[in-house]
């Protein structure tokens, strides 16, 4: 070799050595990385000029960065793709084998979980989907993965920590989830559900009233929400945002959680540089409005002290029943999450619900024939106790739940180091993979959900044969096991009483000219399912 490239060649060893390096010892912040990149290929040209007696030109340095990282990548994309790698007997794309990037990308998109099914369909149950990750959509790896002796969350919610604040409820891990986690619980207990139904029923008859007050088509996937975030308000911080009654988001906050739940998600999926990306000022501001908002209220809910007990009651846990008062700022960190799951995702079913209904027009007249069975004309359709006679609504909003959940694809969970890999639904995932079971995959698997997976057929949860047949563990709409979704009893309850009145006051149709076959394209999977326009000319039944 001619002494005068050694200076060149020197610092592309020195990249294929840190990628060595760093497959063995990896580093937790992105500063180390970071910091040898910039420092080794100028270190090492010098080294190897002082070695060999060489002068160089100025160019040598460009030319110096460029050997380490195109030897540093060669070396990172040739073991992703070779045999020795732990996860080279899953199949998936090469792309993403070879990086996160292209992950990162696809949830910028918001087609994630279509593409996600798209390789499920291709390859299998199992799908590798990252350079140390996999997808498994396999109703036996619920359990092992998401159950009370499953793995510990994944890098995917590191990213999605505030580094400035307290660890959210999302964020927790172990013990400190556990006791977080039981606050949660007593504010959706039976008894706290039943303090919440007055709070619904009080927003829905808003709602109603509204609605019947306006002329032409209206948004009904706008009002929906509005009605979703003021009763989250009620419920969570002890007063609305007045949206219904303003008619718009005069705070900002749906803007505000879109943006949120956009940037997060893109961030998620890069979790060693996330420090970086959220200082990017867009990703930044749709990071840090919404917590804000979510501090605000939390705050502002805790100095104006308990008018019910609403979720803060529980979560500050004003009746004594902790042995420790929680911490203050701790409880404030999940003024975010409590926006985010108590109203976000539970509009986000409503919507699809009534877009399936209205797309299919003899499933909306049965559905109305057995509303108006329960609660005749004059009849409170609040009225909790008579919903187990409504079964094919039960139905309807359990085939809304499987075909879009409204959490797609769901956090990873991770194998831990050490572990010497765990086996799941039957292989051996080796230690330090990220594992996703996504509901969207599962929910559409023919395995589970014959005939027609992909059509919202409701009568699938009232055949015998379905029930007799049916594995659980294939529906996952609200997670599994003991980070799963603490709303989910709530959510259901308000989508039972929410649609019951809208159906029992209204006839409803889409807009005339309005095309429903491309709606589902508009829903964005940003971890929970973004919502689209849906036009609703609605006409009042009891005048």
């Amino acid at each position: 070799m001619m002494p005068c490239l050694i200076p060149i060649v020197l610092p592309g060893v020195a990249g294929i050595a840190t990628h060595l390096l760093f497959s063995v010892y990896e580093p937790r912040q992105p500063l180390v990385p970071t910091a040898l990149s910039l420092l080794e290929p100028p270190v090492f040209m010098y080294l190897a000029c002082r070695c060999f007696s060489v002068d160089t030109p100025w160019y040598f340095v460009p030319l110096a960065y460029l050997s380490f990282f195109v030897a540093m990548s060669a070396s990172v994309v040739l073991y992703r793709l070779s045999p020795a790698h732990p996860l080279a007997e899953f199949p998936g794309p090469r792309i993403a084998k070879i990086s996160k990037l292209w992950a990162a990308y696809l949830t910028w998109t918001g087609r994630q979980h279509l593409y996600n099914k798209k390789l499920h369909d291709q390859y299998g149950p199992f799908v590798r989907t990252g350079p140390n990750e996999l997808s498994i959509a396999d109703a036996d790896a619920v359990v092992p993965v998401l159950g009370s002796q499953g793995l510990p969350k994944g890098k995917y919610y590191d990213a999605r920590q505030d580094p400035t604040a307290p660890r959210n409820l999302i964020i927790l891990r172990g013990e400190e989830h556990t006791a977080r986690r039981r606050l949660w619980n007593r504010g959706m207990s039976g008894d706290s559900l039943r303090e919440y139904e007055g709070l619904i029923s009080e927003r829905a008859h808003e709602l109603v009233e509204r609605l019947a007050g306006l002329e032409g088509p209206v948004d009904f996937s706008k009002w929906l929400s509005f009605f979703s975030f003021d009763f989250m308000g009620d419920m969570a911080f002890g007063s609305g945002f007045g949206m219904i009654q303003d008619g718009k988001d005069s705070k900002g906050l749906w803007k505000a959680l879109e943006d949120f739940m956009h940037a997060a998600a893109v961030v998620s999926h890069v979790p060693w540089a996330s420090c970086f990306i959220q200082k990017i000022p867009y990703v930044a501001r749709g990071l840090t409005k919404l917590r804000k908002i979510g501090v605000s209220c939390a705050t502002n809910r805790i100095k104006s002290g308990s008018k019910i007990k609403d979720l803060w009651y529980h979560l500050t846990d004003e009746a004594g029943r902790e042995r420790q008062e929680p911490n203050l700022a701790n409880v404030v960190a999940d003024g975010t999450v409590a926006i985010v799951a108590g109203a976000d995702t539970v509009a986000t079913a409503v919507i699809c619900l009534f877009y399936y209904l209205l797309s299919n027009r003899p499933m909306l007249e049965r559905l109305r024939r057995e509303v108006d069975s329960v609660y005749p004309q004059g009849e409170n359709a609040m009225d909790t106790s008579k919903h187990a006679d409504m079964p094919y609504l039960s139905a309807c909003i359990s085939e809304t739940l499987r075909v879009l959940p409204p959490v797609p694809t769901n956090g990873s969970r991770r194998v831990p180091a050490g572990s010497g890999g765990r086996v799941i639904a039957g292989r051996v995932v080796p230690e330090n993979t990220e594992v996703y079971v996504p509901a969207f995959s599962l929910h559409r698997s023919s395995r589970y959900f014959s005939p027609c997976p992909d059509i919202f057929w409701p009568d699938r949860w009232l055949s015998k044969e379905h029930t007799e047949s049916f594995n659980p563990n294939a529906y996952i709409p609200f997670s599994y096991g003991p980070a799963n979704c603490v709303g989910r009893n709530l959510a259901k309850r308000e989508i039972m009483m929410l649609s019951s009145l809208l159906i029992q006051t209204f006839d409803m149709k889409f807009e005339e000219g309005f095309d429903p076959s491309t709606w589902e394209e508009k829903l964005h999977d940003h971890l929970v399912l973004t919502r689209a326009s849906l036009p609703v000319v609605l006409t009042p039944r009891y005048v």
